[in-house]
């Protein structure tokens, strides 16, 4: 394969995983910065996924509405995941309503779980409005919604 060494071309690896010829992001939800916002829900996706799966199969009988609640969050910072990294207006309301449900998880199990301990004798993902995730999953997200304000589809979502 002879290339031009003014014009580089792309590499073998960008040939075997890099964009598909002719295809262009319609929007900017996964770029630049909102790289990194996927990757932020992404590590708590699994974070939550797996701490919670581990508390089930353990200990269920000690503490199941935390441990269920932190099920709940690993799904929905998985379907966030994937609806921030996918393009479209499709994609972009599914992120927008799943960033919804956590930050209105986040909020109403932090506030019962100050209002009435009890029923928290173990932490959940959003116990305490994450403070044994050092509150990420409290700003986490405000930042998500944020980000999909700014990166909106131009077909309006």
């Amino acid at each position: 394969m002879n290339r031009d060494p003014a014009r580089p071309g792309p590499t073998r690896l960008q040939q075997r995983f890099g964009p598909r010829a002719g295809s262009v992001r319609a929007d900017g939800k996964s770029s630049g910065f909102g790289r990194l916002v996927v990757v932020a829900y992404g590590v708590f996706s699994l974070s939550a996924g797996v701490r919670s799966l581990y508390q089930i199969l353990t200990d269920f009988g000690a503490a199941p509405l935390p441990y269920l609640l932190s099920a709940f969050a690993a799904a929905v910072y998985v379907l966030a995941t994937v609806a921030l990294a996918r393009p479209g207006a499709l994609w972009h309301r599914v992120a927008t309503a799943a960033v919804l449900v956590e930050l209105v998880g986040v909020l109403g199990v932090g506030t019962l779980s100050v209002l009435a301990p009890e029923l928290f004798p173990e932490e959940s993902v959003w116990s305490g409005f994450g403070r044994g995730y050092g509150w990420v999953p409290l700003v986490l997200p405000v930042v998500g919604l944020y980000w999909l304000r700014r990166s909106r589809p131009s077909g309006g979502a």
